[in-house]
């Protein structure tokens, strides 16, 4: 049975959503600041735990951390035709200050290319600059006319990269050595979720980039959500911002750059992915507080014998298992559970005075809920036994969530068959289509080409909208 107050997926997918994020404690509207919302103490603690693991590979792969204005001048904007034409709908504008027009209007920051080329330009000077190796963690604002908790709001939180690189090769690899080795690794190793890794078509590339790289998962609708993107800039915003060096020959040459970025979204991905009609669900790793333990006890002398057994089950758990102890007195156990359990907590320790006294406990793991679940196992050993499950339920939300995503992956040969497959999940063919074909597709199917994967067929087939021969297959689905 679903939890009350949330309305079942099979119902509702939309409103099963919007009732896990409320329900679950993750985030409230801030309806007096429009298309915003409130990250509540649950959510951030989750957003916390994303920005520690990709704050730590981000890192290890050579990036620093810097921090640039939040108001841009319109003019830095400007700069940049494509950029603009990619954005304009979204800004937000500043144009008085102190009670006084400002003799430039400034843009809330969107995303940060244009005031960031604008200071490479100054700290640039020769190959031995070479390559900058900057993120910044920050806050963004666009102006979004239809809004959803964590997935699309006017305003949320990412971590943008801005690189500069000597050749186009060097920022190549740098955009792919982000997408694989800091997004790629965090989604699936700590959030639990495979993704898709691939090329964007032209027509989905970012406004100004060279070449667009994206993660797709699945969520458990059949639509795709891109949790990730990398982009090759080329020398766009290179020329732009003049942003040149002096090589080793002493002759000027123009930078490549890249830029990179992964929001609050992944919240989104991670509430959407795995969670159930008993409320949130959060992988392990991800988890702020992986275990709690609930006492039960029907007297002071009981209470003080549990309790007394639990400190010295979880004297060791300190550095390596994040818990709490939920000793309220004004709620029964049974509400504690139900509250643990929609807020997604990884596991479960139960400890009752008839366990005290036969070394045993109640262990319930949040991935299966119920009876299925729920397990007595022996006190000695027990934190061990708790990290094997963590471990466990880890594996277990991502086989599900792969085997989800195949059950509902298609390869399609025909137009009729693309229309029917994107009605549940990902459709992949042949494509040699252009722009003008993915619009049509997009208008009539309401499905857009998520990513030209990087893992391609030997042989060739025939494209499902021109017919012509290819070896180039792109997968195609409705997204968030």
């Amino acid at each position: 049975m679903p939890k009350e107050g949330i309305t079942p997926r099979a119902t509702d997918y939309s409103q099963w959503y919007l009732d896990i994020v409320q329900q679950a404690d993750m985030a409230d509207y801030a309806e007096i600041v429009r298309g915003c919302i409130v990250f509540k103490a649950t959510g951030y603690a989750v957003w916390e735990a994303m920005q520690r693991g990709l704050d730590e590979r981000i890192k290890a792969t050579g990036h620093s951390n810097v921090y640039f204005p939040l108001l841009i001048p319109k003019s830095l904007l400007m700069r940049e035709a494509e950029h603009v034409e990619g954005f304009a709908p979204e800004v937000a504008e500043v144009t008085r200050a102190a009670g006084e027009e400002l003799p430039e209007p400034y843009v809330i920051r969107p995303t940060s290319e244009t005031i960031i080329g604008y200071f490479y330009s100054k700290w640039v000077r020769s190959w031995r600059d070479l390559p900058v190796l900057y993120n910044q963690w920050a806050n963004v604002m666009r102006w979004e006319m239809r809004t959803r908790p964590f997935l699309r709001t006017a305003e949320f939180l990412w971590q943008e990269g801005h690189t500069v690189h000597a050749t186009e090769a060097e920022a190549e690899a740098e955009a792919l050595k982000v997408l694989h080795e800091v997004y790629a690794d965090f989604v699936e190793q700590e959030m639990a979720l495979p993704v898709v890794r691939g090329l964007k078509t032209p027509k989905e590339t970012f406004a100004g980039a060279l070449r667009s790289y994206a993660l797709e998962a699945m969520m458990q609708d059949g639509r795709a959500l891109q949790t990730a993107t990398s982009h090759n800039l080329g020398q766009n915003f290179a020329r732009a911002f003049d942003i040149t060096y002096t090589d080793r020959n002493n002759t000027i040459q123009t930078a490549w750059t890249t830029s990179w970025g992964i929001s609050t979204r992944l919240i989104g991905a991670m509430i959407m992915a795995h969670s159930d009609d008993e409320g949130l669900v959060v992988p392990p790793r991800l988890a702020p507080t992986q275990v709690v333990v609930v006492p039960i006890y029907r007297s002071d002398e009981e209470r003080s014998m549990v309790l007394q057994a639990i400190d010295q089950l979880t004297a060791d758990w300190k550095g390596t298992l994040r818990f709490k102890v939920d000793d309220r007195d004004h709620v029964q156990p049974g509400f504690k559970f139900n509250e643990w359990e929609l807020k997604g907590i990884p596991v479960r320790v139960e400890l009752g005075p008839r366990d005290v006294q036969q070394g045993t406990v109640a262990v319930a793991r949040r991935d299966l809920p119920g009876k299925a679940g729920k397990a007595f196992v022996p006190q000695a050993g027990l934190r061990e036994h708790v990290q094997g499950l963590l471990e466990d339920i880890h594996q277990a939300l991502y086989d599900r969530a792969l085997r989800f995503r195949d059950e509902r992956t298609v390869t399609v040969t025909s137009y009729a068959e693309l229309a029917e497959a994107v009605e549940t999940g990902f459709a992949r063919c042949y494509w040699a289509g252009d722009t003008a074909d993915e619009v049509k597709i997009q208008q009539e199917l309401k499905a857009t080409t998520r990513v030209i994967p990087f893992d391609q067929p030997d042989t060739a087939g025939r494209c499902i909208v021109t017919g012509k021969e290819t070896t180039q297959q792109v997968i195609f689905a409705r997204a968030y």
